[in-house]
């Protein structure tokens, strides 16, 4: 077995056992047909680790505090799901130039006051961000949570989370990449 399915196997078995606050039961994985939808909708791939969670484990319902957000359809609760959030976001950054949302960075889990984990779907390694942007500048509203999916969800298994009462004091590094990310294409002359 590989470390990739050992993971999933691990997050599986925590998802089929813990459930998240407003979530009453693991919602169902979604079918290829969805994440296919869900990656036209979004106009990149999800990393394979990700779309994983989504085909094999369920339709968000799991994961640290709120958990992962449904892939391409809202709940009942009415919690956007990950592709109507990132679509709202890509809007809304057009129509506030000072609130910027970089492309490819896909917001996995709500973690309430207007703060996400989000996977930047542009990078190979899949870091986990975290975008708060109670800090007062968009700028400075970027994080990096974990270096990897993998990072943050063996994090989430293992307790080790920055979330978790006994390391609410850890440091986050911000994300170095906003402004490159983020910055107007330059126009060709």
């Amino acid at each position: 077995m590989t470390e990739s399915e050992q993971l999933l196997a691990r997050v599986a078995d925590k998802a089929r056992n813990t459930r998240p606050w407003g979530w009453t039961a693991l919602p169902e994985p979604v079918e290829a047909d969805t994440l296919t939808r869900a990656e036209a909708a979004l106009g990149f791939h999800l990393p394979p680790l990700l779309a994983d969670l989504y085909l094999r484990i369920g339709d968000g319902g799991f994961g640290p505090e709120y958990g992962l957000l449904p892939l391409l359809d809202s709940p009942p609760s009415g919690e956007p799901a990950a592709v109507v959030q990132y679509l709202a976001n890509r809007k809304s950054s057009r129509k506030d130039p000072d609130w910027p949302w970089p492309e490819g960075v896909l917001p996995i889990s709500h973690w309430g006051c207007a703060m996400y984990a989000c996977v930047d779907c542009h990078s190979p390694q899949a870091p986990v961000l975290l975008f708060e942007p109670n800090a007062g500048d968009c700028e400075h509203s970027w994080f990096v949570d974990a270096p990897t999916l993998t990072d943050w969800l063996q994090a989430w298994v293992d307790g080790t989370g920055w979330y978790e009462e006994m390391n609410e004091e850890l440091e986050m590094t911000p994300w170095a990449q906003f402004r490159i990310r983020t910055a107007p294409p330059a126009h060709a002359s």
